[in-house]
């Protein structure tokens, strides 16, 4: 299924505590399985995802959370709904 969004930002390979440019919404590309984490600007972590190799999810973040996700490619997006 295609998907539709704004390309806000460069590609982070293997993002690790990365605020992937301050973006609210970050696109994540396994390129293995992987594990990411969601850090706030504390480093507290606020959660994990798990992605297989090719999958892709779209995170919701606030601009200084941070993602790690090794194996991965990802960028910051936008919602073309507004």
């Amino acid at each position: 299924m295609a998907q539709t969004f704004i390309v806000k930002g460069d590609v982070v390979t293997n993002a690790s505590g990365n605020n992937i440019g301050r973006a609210n919404f970050v696109r994540v590309t396994a390129t293995a399985d992987t594990t990411g984490t969601v850090l706030d600007s504390d480093d507290t972590q606020l959660g994990q995802f798990y992605l297989e190799n090719g999958d892709t999810v779209i995170l919701e973040k606030n601009p200084g959370d941070k993602v790690t996700c090794p194996t991965s490619k990802a960028s910051a997006v936008g919602s073309p709904r507004g």
